[in-house]
């Protein structure tokens, strides 16, 4: 028998063969109690809990774990065996290569999930996991390439000359685009800070409409008008846009102007007048009316109220009402509205005549 185990075939002996056999299909078996033990009672367990997180990491366990343990017990069978020195090295780079792909799954597996996580808490969850497909696009390609940096220096490759390589070829990439890296950033400072969202209402400069997609250069915004605007990212960050989205009560100040033949009696009940208009309304809210100015042809008033919501026609419709108030109320106490007009005096023979 010990001749036998002794025989050489390959470079290796029976012995060798045999307790590699037994390494291999030791681990196969150890890994599969674990499969059926351990997995088991772990999937249970997280099927029983009410959070999310335990079963993502039994999921990343049961299916990029356990196959990075199968490679390395094939690969640890594989060193009691004497191999020729090409065919060792092609062992480690396969092995390098497989442990690599499993490990960068599991690292992008995690960030998704943390990413997933993160648009649940938002108020349009789907919208943002939308959104972040391109940012897991970047970060994907990012990771991989990181990955191949790591991997070819681990199996004896001078990288340095690569780095060194990406490094300029960054540089110049950088120099040649710089707008599109500008807009790059800004699009991770709207994702993250959240200035606005698709489905917003926004205003730049003097541009309306709804935000209608985010993208990693551009965002997309349907005007009133109908014709769809796109703003660079970078010019959205750089500016000041009015969200009308977060607006929770509007302000509104207006003024209007009565004659200078009004009585006095008159301009003091204006005010009164107008409060009770104002005041007797579900959703607004008076704040002031003074007589505010003595203008070139009007007593004027200067009339604050509130909108206590956002919504435009809303807003329309009250201040309508009030107008047309306002109009039947001064007509009722003969109080005249005020338009610019002009005095014309004729000078003749020392006399002046209006």
């Amino acid at each position: 028998m010990k001749e036998i185990l002794q025989l050489v075939y390959w470079n290796n002996t029976v012995q060798n063969y045999l307790i590699a056999l037994g390494v291999f299909i030791g681990g196969i078996l150890f890994i599969r109690l674990i499969r059926k033990g351990v997995v088991r009672y772990l999937r249970n367990w997280a099927e029983k809990s009410e959070g999310s997180l335990d079963d993502f990491l039994v999921s990343v366990l049961e299916q990029n774990l356990l196959p990075i343990f199968n490679i390395g017990v094939f690969y640890l069978a594989m060193k009691y065996l004497s191999l020729p020195e090409k065919g060792d090295r092609i062992l480690n780079i396969l092995y390098g290569i497989a442990v690599t792909w499993f490990v960068v799954r599991i690292i992008l597996r995690l960030i998704k999930h943390a990413l997933d996580q993160y648009a649940e808490k938002q108020d349009d969850p789907e919208t943002k996991k939308k959104q972040m497909r391109s940012l897991m696009a970047i970060v994907k390609m990012l990771i991989w390439l990181v990955a191949l940096i790591m991997l070819l220096s681990n199996l004896g490759f001078n990288v340095t000359g690569i780095v060194a390589g990406l490094g300029i070829g960054g540089i110049a990439i950088a120099l040649a685009a710089q707008a599109i890296l500008g807009d790059l950033f800004s699009y991770f400072v709207i994702f993250f800070d959240k200035p606005f969202e698709p489905g917003d209402f926004i205003q730049v400069d003097d541009k309306r409409g709804t935000v209608e997609k985010v993208g990693l250069k551009t965002t997309r915004v349907r005007a009133l008008t109908g014709e769809q605007l796109i703003f660079s990212n970078t010019n959205l960050t750089n500016s000041r846009v009015h969200n009308f989205k977060k607006l929770e009560r509007r302000r509104i100040v207006f003024t209007i102007g009565v004659t200078y033949q009004t009585p006095a009696e008159k301009l003091e009940a204006i005010p009164g007048f107008i409060k009770d208009i104002i005041s007797n309304r579900e959703g607004v809210t008076f704040d002031r009316a003074h007589f505010s100015a003595f203008a070139d042809s009007s007593l004027n008033f200067e009339i604050v109220y509130f909108i206590e919501q956002a919504d435009y026609t809303f807003y329309m419709d009250q201040q309508q009402d009030i107008y047309l108030s306002m109009v039947r109320k001064f007509q009722a106490e003969n109080i005249e509205f005020a338009y610019p007009t002009q005095t014309v005096y004729e000078y003749k023979m020392g006399e002046i005549h209006p």
